[in-house]
Protein backbone atom coordinates (compact mmCIF):
# COMPACT_ATOMS: atom_id res chain seq x y z
CA UNK A 1 0.00 0.00 0.00
CA UNK A 2 1.46 3.44 -1.04
CA UNK A 3 0.89 5.76 1.91
CA UNK A 4 0.92 9.79 1.71
CA UNK A 5 1.83 10.92 5.28
CA UNK A 6 1.50 14.68 5.54
CA UNK A 7 3.16 16.54 8.43
CA UNK A 8 5.97 14.05 8.09
CA UNK A 9 8.27 15.70 10.49
CA UNK A 10 5.55 15.89 13.03
CA UNK A 11 5.78 13.81 16.01
CA UNK A 12 2.83 11.50 14.86
CA UNK A 13 4.33 11.94 11.05
CA UNK A 14 7.85 11.02 11.29
CA UNK A 15 7.46 8.04 13.83
CA UNK A 16 4.33 6.41 11.41
CA UNK A 17 6.58 6.26 8.53
CA UNK A 18 9.23 5.09 9.82
CA UNK A 19 7.70 2.22 12.01
CA UNK A 20 5.83 1.64 8.70
CA UNK A 21 8.48 2.34 5.82
CA UNK A 22 9.57 -1.44 6.14
CA UNK A 23 5.83 -2.77 5.16
CA UNK A 24 4.51 -0.34 2.97
CA UNK A 25 5.72 2.23 0.01
CA UNK A 26 5.51 5.54 2.37
CA UNK A 27 5.39 8.78 0.24
CA UNK A 28 6.44 11.52 3.76
CA UNK A 29 5.41 15.34 2.76
CA UNK A 30 7.79 17.71 4.54
CA UNK A 31 8.31 21.44 3.59
CA UNK A 32 11.96 21.66 4.75
CA UNK A 33 12.78 19.67 8.26
CA UNK A 34 13.80 16.13 7.10
CA UNK A 35 16.82 14.63 5.06
CA UNK A 36 18.07 11.68 5.20
CA UNK A 37 14.75 9.23 5.80
CA UNK A 38 14.26 5.87 5.09
CA UNK A 39 11.03 7.02 2.91
CA UNK A 40 10.87 9.01 0.27
CA UNK A 41 10.10 12.80 0.56
CA UNK A 42 7.96 14.91 -0.77
CA UNK A 43 8.42 18.78 -0.43
CA UNK A 44 5.58 21.10 -1.32
CA UNK A 45 3.08 23.72 0.08
CA UNK A 46 -0.57 22.03 1.21
CA UNK A 47 -1.97 25.41 1.33
CA UNK A 48 -0.46 26.44 -2.22
CA UNK A 49 -2.96 27.25 -4.90
CA UNK A 50 -4.13 23.41 -6.83
CA UNK A 51 -1.13 22.14 -4.11
CA UNK A 52 -3.42 19.18 -2.80
CA UNK A 53 -4.82 18.39 -6.53
CA UNK A 54 -1.35 18.57 -7.95
CA UNK A 55 0.32 16.07 -5.14
CA UNK A 56 -2.41 13.83 -5.18
CA UNK A 57 -2.12 13.38 -8.88
CA UNK A 58 1.47 12.82 -8.50
CA UNK A 59 1.95 10.16 -5.64
CA UNK A 60 -0.69 8.73 -6.63
CA UNK A 61 -0.94 7.03 -3.33
CA UNK A 62 -3.80 4.41 -1.68
CA UNK A 63 -4.09 6.34 1.34
CA UNK A 64 -3.43 9.41 2.85
CA UNK A 65 -2.71 9.82 6.80
CA UNK A 66 -3.10 14.02 7.57
CA UNK A 67 -1.43 14.53 10.31
CA UNK A 68 -0.29 18.16 9.65
CA UNK A 69 -1.94 20.92 11.73
CA UNK A 70 -1.44 23.34 13.93
CA UNK A 71 -1.26 21.54 17.38
CA UNK A 72 0.37 24.27 19.62
CA UNK A 73 -2.93 25.56 21.61
CA UNK A 74 -1.56 28.66 23.01
CA UNK A 75 -0.22 29.41 19.27
CA UNK A 76 -3.26 29.35 17.84
CA UNK A 77 -5.15 31.85 20.40
CA UNK A 78 -2.88 34.22 18.70
CA UNK A 79 -3.63 33.37 15.10
CA UNK A 80 -7.19 31.69 14.59
CA UNK A 81 -7.17 32.66 11.16
CA UNK A 82 -4.26 30.73 10.12
CA UNK A 83 -5.56 28.05 12.59
CA UNK A 84 -8.26 27.65 10.83
CA UNK A 85 -6.85 27.60 7.65
CA UNK A 86 -4.63 24.57 8.49
CA UNK A 87 -6.46 22.60 11.24
CA UNK A 88 -10.44 23.46 9.15
CA UNK A 89 -10.51 24.03 5.64
CA UNK A 90 -7.09 22.29 4.66
CA UNK A 91 -9.16 19.01 6.02
CA UNK A 92 -12.01 19.47 4.05
CA UNK A 93 -10.12 20.55 0.91
CA UNK A 94 -7.91 17.33 1.43
CA UNK A 95 -11.13 15.35 2.12
CA UNK A 96 -13.07 16.13 -1.10
CA UNK A 97 -9.54 15.79 -3.23
CA UNK A 98 -9.18 12.00 -1.94
CA UNK A 99 -13.35 11.53 -2.25
CA UNK A 100 -12.84 12.27 -6.04
CA UNK A 101 -9.95 9.84 -6.77
CA UNK A 102 -11.05 7.35 -4.55
CA UNK A 103 -8.36 7.52 -2.13
CA UNK A 104 -8.25 6.69 1.64
CA UNK A 105 -7.94 9.37 4.03
CA UNK A 106 -7.18 8.99 7.73
CA UNK A 107 -7.63 12.60 9.41
CA UNK A 108 -6.35 12.87 12.82
CA UNK A 109 -8.18 15.54 15.29
CA UNK A 110 -8.06 15.58 18.66
CA UNK A 111 -9.43 14.60 22.38
CA UNK A 112 -9.95 18.23 23.21
CA UNK A 113 -13.01 18.97 21.27
CA UNK A 114 -14.60 18.17 24.64
CA UNK A 115 -15.14 20.73 27.24
CA UNK A 116 -14.46 18.17 30.10
CA UNK A 117 -17.43 18.60 32.17
CA UNK A 118 -18.86 15.42 31.78
CA UNK A 119 -18.84 12.18 34.74
CA UNK A 120 -17.53 9.86 32.96
CA UNK A 121 -16.06 8.58 29.52
CA UNK A 122 -16.61 10.03 26.22
CA UNK A 123 -18.27 8.58 23.53
CA UNK A 124 -18.61 8.82 19.57
CA UNK A 125 -21.83 10.51 20.35
CA UNK A 126 -21.57 12.21 22.76
CA UNK A 127 -21.65 16.42 21.74
CA UNK A 128 -18.22 18.12 21.21
CA UNK A 129 -18.11 21.71 23.10
CA UNK A 130 -14.55 23.15 22.28
CA UNK A 131 -13.32 25.80 24.38
CA UNK A 132 -9.93 27.63 22.84
CA UNK A 133 -9.66 28.19 19.00
CA UNK A 134 -7.32 24.81 18.11
CA UNK A 135 -10.49 22.57 19.87
CA UNK A 136 -12.68 24.57 17.76
CA UNK A 137 -10.80 24.42 14.25
CA UNK A 138 -10.20 21.04 14.90
CA UNK A 139 -14.09 20.16 15.28
CA UNK A 140 -14.82 22.36 12.45
CA UNK A 141 -11.99 20.17 10.29
CA UNK A 142 -13.48 16.75 11.56
CA UNK A 143 -16.91 18.14 10.12
CA UNK A 144 -15.49 19.13 7.05
CA UNK A 145 -13.92 16.18 6.18
CA UNK A 146 -17.00 13.81 6.90
CA UNK A 147 -19.12 15.84 5.08
CA UNK A 148 -17.73 15.72 2.21
CA UNK A 149 -16.05 12.04 2.00
CA UNK A 150 -18.17 10.05 4.58
CA UNK A 151 -15.70 7.12 3.99
CA UNK A 152 -12.51 8.78 5.27
CA UNK A 153 -11.71 7.95 9.19
CA UNK A 154 -11.67 10.72 11.59
CA UNK A 155 -9.45 9.76 14.73
CA UNK A 156 -9.84 11.34 17.48
CA UNK A 157 -6.49 11.05 19.56
CA UNK A 158 -3.92 11.72 22.92
CA UNK A 159 -0.51 10.20 22.04
CA UNK A 160 3.16 10.81 23.50
CA UNK A 161 6.59 9.75 22.10
CA UNK A 162 9.92 11.17 20.61
CA UNK A 163 10.05 13.28 18.02
CA UNK A 164 12.35 14.80 16.00
CA UNK A 165 12.87 18.41 18.00
CA UNK A 166 12.79 16.08 20.95
CA UNK A 167 9.93 18.63 22.85
CA UNK A 168 6.96 17.80 21.17
CA UNK A 169 5.34 15.62 23.69
CA UNK A 170 4.55 15.45 27.35
CA UNK A 171 6.90 12.60 27.94
CA UNK A 172 9.61 14.20 26.23
CA UNK A 173 8.88 17.13 28.84
CA UNK A 174 8.53 15.41 31.79
CA UNK A 175 11.99 13.42 30.37
CA UNK A 176 13.84 16.83 29.88
CA UNK A 177 13.08 17.86 33.09
CA UNK A 178 13.84 15.08 35.43
CA UNK A 179 16.93 14.05 33.51
CA UNK A 180 18.79 17.42 34.12
CA UNK A 181 16.77 17.35 38.16
CA UNK A 182 14.31 20.18 37.67
CA UNK A 183 11.23 20.60 38.87
CA UNK A 184 7.99 20.59 36.49
CA UNK A 185 4.42 20.40 36.96
CA UNK A 186 2.20 17.88 36.88
CA UNK A 187 -1.68 18.49 36.75
CA UNK A 188 -3.53 16.45 39.17
CA UNK A 189 -6.81 17.81 37.90
CA UNK A 190 -6.38 16.97 34.18
CA UNK A 191 -7.35 12.99 32.95
CA UNK A 192 -6.64 11.75 29.67
CA UNK A 193 -5.94 8.50 27.59
CA UNK A 194 -2.46 8.72 26.16
CA UNK A 195 -1.35 5.99 23.66
CA UNK A 196 1.99 5.50 22.42
CA UNK A 197 2.90 6.95 18.84
CA UNK A 198 4.02 3.57 18.32
CA UNK A 199 0.71 2.07 18.95
CA UNK A 200 -0.99 4.66 17.53
CA UNK A 201 0.33 4.64 14.03
CA UNK A 202 -0.15 0.77 14.06
CA UNK A 203 -3.71 0.88 15.09
CA UNK A 204 -4.26 3.87 12.14
CA UNK A 205 -3.01 1.44 9.35
CA UNK A 206 -5.10 -1.38 11.00
CA UNK A 207 -7.77 0.77 10.32
CA UNK A 208 -7.24 0.92 7.07
CA UNK A 209 -6.46 -2.34 6.51
CA UNK A 210 -9.90 -3.33 7.86
CA UNK A 211 -12.07 -0.83 6.05
CA UNK A 212 -13.17 0.89 8.87
CA UNK A 213 -14.85 4.83 8.48
CA UNK A 214 -16.44 7.18 9.96
CA UNK A 215 -15.29 9.31 13.59
CA UNK A 216 -13.19 6.87 16.14
CA UNK A 217 -11.59 7.27 19.65
CA UNK A 218 -8.02 6.22 19.39
CA UNK A 219 -6.70 6.85 22.29
CA UNK A 220 -5.11 4.08 25.00
CA UNK A 221 -7.24 1.80 27.25
CA UNK A 222 -6.12 3.69 30.32
CA UNK A 223 -7.02 7.43 32.33
CA UNK A 224 -4.82 8.87 34.16
CA UNK A 225 -3.76 12.46 35.38
CA UNK A 226 -0.99 14.59 33.74
CA UNK A 227 0.98 14.46 37.39
CA UNK A 228 0.53 10.83 37.64
CA UNK A 229 1.99 10.48 34.09
CA UNK A 230 4.76 12.54 35.00
CA UNK A 231 5.30 9.79 37.76
CA UNK A 232 4.88 7.00 35.38
CA UNK A 233 7.75 8.81 33.68
CA UNK A 234 9.79 9.97 36.78
CA UNK A 235 9.57 6.06 38.12
CA UNK A 236 10.61 4.14 34.67
CA UNK A 237 13.61 6.23 34.01
CA UNK A 238 14.84 5.86 37.77
CA UNK A 239 14.11 9.72 37.84
CA UNK A 240 13.18 11.53 41.30
CA UNK A 241 9.40 11.75 41.51
CA UNK A 242 9.02 14.54 44.05
CA UNK A 243 10.36 17.45 41.50
CA UNK A 244 6.90 16.34 39.27
CA UNK A 245 4.93 19.24 41.28
CA UNK A 246 1.38 18.73 41.86
CA UNK A 247 -0.81 21.84 40.79
CA UNK A 248 -4.16 22.33 39.15
CA UNK A 249 -4.07 23.16 35.68
CA UNK A 250 -5.89 26.65 36.59
CA UNK A 251 -2.80 27.83 38.39
CA UNK A 252 -0.69 27.11 35.28
CA UNK A 253 -0.46 30.30 33.43
CA UNK A 254 -1.81 28.46 30.02
CA UNK A 255 -3.23 30.80 27.33
CA UNK A 256 -6.00 28.44 25.95
CA UNK A 257 -8.52 27.35 28.80
CA UNK A 258 -7.77 23.24 29.09
CA UNK A 259 -10.74 20.37 29.72
CA UNK A 260 -10.29 18.39 33.11
CA UNK A 261 -12.11 15.38 32.12
CA UNK A 262 -10.67 13.44 28.47
CA UNK A 263 -10.92 10.06 29.29
CA UNK A 264 -12.69 8.67 26.24
CA UNK A 265 -14.27 5.38 25.49
CA UNK A 266 -12.23 3.09 22.94
CA UNK A 267 -15.22 0.29 22.78
CA UNK A 268 -16.25 1.15 19.29
CA UNK A 269 -12.44 1.02 18.34
CA UNK A 270 -11.59 -2.05 19.83
CA UNK A 271 -14.93 -3.66 19.00
CA UNK A 272 -14.74 -2.86 15.07
CA UNK A 273 -10.83 -3.89 15.33
CA UNK A 274 -11.40 -6.93 17.20
CA UNK A 275 -8.84 -6.66 19.81
CA UNK A 276 -7.74 -4.82 22.94
CA UNK A 277 -6.11 -1.17 22.54
CA UNK A 278 -2.67 -0.75 24.58
CA UNK A 279 -2.72 1.03 27.75
CA UNK A 280 -0.11 3.32 28.83
CA UNK A 281 1.82 1.16 30.87
CA UNK A 282 3.34 -0.83 27.98
CA UNK A 283 3.06 2.61 26.18
CA UNK A 284 5.84 3.98 28.76
CA UNK A 285 7.58 0.65 28.47
CA UNK A 286 8.06 1.15 24.66
CA UNK A 287 8.94 4.90 25.30
CA UNK A 288 11.80 3.60 27.73
CA UNK A 289 12.91 0.92 25.21
CA UNK A 290 13.07 3.10 22.59
CA UNK A 291 15.83 5.75 24.74
CA UNK A 292 17.72 2.72 25.90
CA UNK A 293 17.99 2.08 22.00
CA UNK A 294 19.29 5.70 20.88
CA UNK A 295 16.29 6.16 18.87
CA UNK A 296 15.43 9.62 19.96
CA UNK A 297 18.97 10.63 18.46
CA UNK A 298 18.34 8.32 15.71
CA UNK A 299 15.64 10.45 14.72
CA UNK A 300 17.67 13.86 15.30
CA UNK A 301 20.07 12.66 12.52
CA UNK A 302 16.83 13.05 10.19
CA UNK A 303 16.62 16.16 11.28
CA UNK A 304 17.80 19.10 8.04
CA UNK A 305 20.85 21.36 8.85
Amino acid sequence: MRLLVTGASGLLGLNLSLLEVKKHDIVGFDRSKLAGTPFRIYRNDLLAHQAVDHILDEIRPDAVIHTAANANVDSCEFDPQGAHRLNAELPGELAWACAQRSIRLVHISTDAVFDGTKDGVYSETDTPNPLGIYAQTKLDGERNVLSVNPNAIVARVNFFGWSLQGNRSLAEFFFNKLSKAEQCSGFTDVYFCPLFVGDLAETLVLMLEKNLVGLYHVTGSKALSKFDFGQCIADKFGFDPSLVIPISVEESGLIARRSHNLRLSIHKLSTDLGQEIPDVSTGILKFYAQAQQGYPQKMRSYQQV
